[in-house]
């Protein structure tokens, strides 16, 4: 459970995804219309929390539930701020016009006219029943089968007089899933500390100690581990067994979506070929240099030092 760690990784990631941008034409967001409230002026140009949404919006899945954290919005923020700056510059510097960047917009507008295209039609046709998951479920059941597992939830803190204050506000009757949206460090922060069902070796010794010495409802005392403290809330518990079509139904969603996915692609390009002219100069292809001159430098195999 390298919860730390992921934190981080995950929170560099999101700062690329929002320095570079993705999913849209590059850009300050000073040409767009302004909604929302201000939340940053960088040089007399605004960024508003309608910016941040449509930012957010953008972002790949695994990314999201980062920036419902703050210190993930603390983040994607200042990488948006830094954004303006360096567009701002790069206009100055005359950056922003010119026949090679009206070029790669035009090939930007195609790829993203290409994939936006794509996901309709994906979308649309990609459709799996209950009935094919049933069938993956019968077919396959030896791969739903599980030892004993439990479920909980925790505030993951980095000192333990905070943690210790989380925990009295707790015991006042503070409500669990508020506190660790509001306090915890983890990205299961935006989840109100929910780390799902997990089973015996899934977390760190501690930990899983801890845990596992609660009943289900109960609240520990603070816990300290490598990644800091943590209060852990049991919500759950379930003996071994084959778990159930009905909890494990998205699972096998999420399983076999992709393999529908590319069959329905291969399916348009197979439609599109049919109901049109395209004549491929095999000859001119295979005359082609694509060697770069750094590759021509590099030898077939490393040299012995």
């Amino acid at each position: 459970m390298n919860t730390v760690t992921k934190a981080k990784i995950i929170t560099a990631a999101l700062c690329a995804v929002a320095l570079f941008g993705c999913q849209g034409t590059p850009g300050s967001n000073s040409g767009a219309k302004k909604e929302g409230q201000v939340l940053a002026e960088v040089n007399g140009t605004t960024i508003t929390t309608g910016d941040f949404t449509r930012e957010l919006k953008n972002l790949p899945e695994y990314l999201k539930a980062m920036a419902d954290t703050p210190q993930g919005r603390k983040e994607m923020l200042d990488t948006m701020v830094i954004r303006e700056l360096i567009l701002q510059k790069a206009s100055k510097d005359g950056l922003d016009k010119g026949p090679e960047l009206e070029e790669k917009l035009q090939e930007l507008k195609k790829r993203l006219i290409v994939e936006s295209f794509l996901k309709k039609k994906v979308e649309t046709d990609a459709q799996v029943s209950d009935a094919d998951l049933k069938k993956f479920y019968d077919q396959n059941i030896e791969k739903f089968k599980s030892g004993e597992q439990i479920k909980a939830s925790h505030i993951l803190v980095k000192t333990e007089k905070e943690a210790k204050d989380i925990l009295a506000q707790l015991k006042a009757g503070g409500k669990f899933e508020e506190l660790a949206r509001k306090h915890s460090v983890d990205s299961s922060s935006a989840k109100g500390g929910d780390l799902g069902w997990f089973g015996k070796g899934a977390m760190v010794p501690v930990f899983e100690q801890a845990a596992l010495a609660l009943k289900e409802g109960q609240i520990s005392d603070v816990v300290k581990s490598d990644f800091g403290f943590h209060i852990i809330k049991l919500t759950g518990k379930r003996a071994a067994g084959t778990r159930p079509f009905d909890e494990v139904k998205d699972q096998i969603k999420a399983a076999i979506m992709p393999g529908k996915q590319q069959e329905i692609f291969q399916k348009i390009k197979e439609e599109l070929k049919k109901s049109a002219k395209v004549t491929v100069k095999d000859d001119v292809l295979n005359a082609m240099d694509t060697k770069t001159k750094s590759d021509d430098k590099k030898p077939a195999v490393p040299e012995k030092k």
